[in-house]
């Protein structure tokens, strides 16, 4: 089936089955190539607005540079995955659900097994580099390593502000329609992002104490003019996993893949570089 977003992606579809905590869900996914035979997996898991269309073509290029394979998903809610029903709220650990159900069922749908997860990498930017950071936690035997860019670990006063000015532009401006483009129901991709950030509950969240337990590789990136957290992110990150290397980035904001991905490639190409 090919992606309404774009003349260029073609995307497929997993089935992961009801379980008892939720329904049934339709993924999106594409896989970067699938010719490269038994090359590494490099997972894509996107923005808080993000999907497979608006990565554009930086998962093909990374994993062109990398020699690796890539599997790129639309997490329920975004793209042309499961919508949110628009009376659902997302939980306060919903990245936590990402990481311990949703990316794990998807694998299984895929026929990734084991020895293979061993070999994979996980790449994340945003609400997908916190997820990152929780698989690598939660899951430290079933992945090679993990990239965390721009990532979440608590919430910071900067975030909550620049998500609020995002919800006057949804709502005053032709964000909105720009946005359309890459959801299928975009007030559900809009709404379960936005809601959950400006809840009271969510400012007492926070994955510090768990990233403890990732044993793996890991690589931090942050931009200097990040305007959706500070260099406070991954500075928590280096104090709970010292073996962490962290990159930070001038002159470049909350999406380093857009703002500098030549400088940011080759530092996930040289730290992959050396754990090979």
């Amino acid at each position: 089936m090919q992606n309404p977003t774009t003349s260029t992606f073609v995307s497929d579809f997993a089935e992961l089955p009801a379980t008892a905590s939720r329904g049934p869900l339709r993924i999106e996914y594409r896989r970067v190539n699938e010719a490269a035979g038994n090359a590494p997996i490099a997972v894509f898991l996107h923005e808080g607005l993000g999907s497979i269309a608006m990565w554009r073509d930086w998962p093909q290029a990374l994993c062109d540079r990398l020699g690796m394979r890539g599997l790129v998903y639309s997490r329920p809610g975004y793209g042309f995955s499961t919508p949110r029903a628009h009376e659902v709220k997302w939980p306060v650990d919903f990245m936590t659900e990402q990481a311990c159900d949703i990316l794990p069922a998807l694998l299984d749908a895929l026929d990734i097994d084991m020895q293979e997860r061993k070999r994979m990498w996980v790449v994340g930017h945003s609400d997908g580099g916190s997820i990152a950071l929780l698989y690598a936690a939660l899951h430290p035997d079933a992945l090679a390593g993990a990239v965390a860019i721009a990532p979440h670990v608590f919430v910071e006063d900067i975030s909550v502000e620049s998500i609020a000015q995002t919800k006057d532009l949804y709502e005053t401006t032709d964000l909105r329609s720009k946005l359309s483009r890459y959801h299928a129901d975009v007030d559900s991709a809009f709404y379960g992002w936005n809601d959950i950030w400006l809840n009271p509950a969510f400012r007492e969240w926070s994955i510090a104490d768990e990233l403890a337990a990732i044993k793996q590789p890991l690589l931090a990136v942050q931009g200097h003019d990040d305007n959706y957290g500070t260099m406070a992110q991954i500075d928590t990150i280096a104090e709970h996993v010292p073996h962490a290397q962290l990159v930070k980035l001038d002159a470049c904001g909350h999406s380093p893949h857009r703002d500098a991905p030549d400088v940011l490639n080759e530092a996930i190409a040289a730290f992959v570089a050396k754990q090979r």
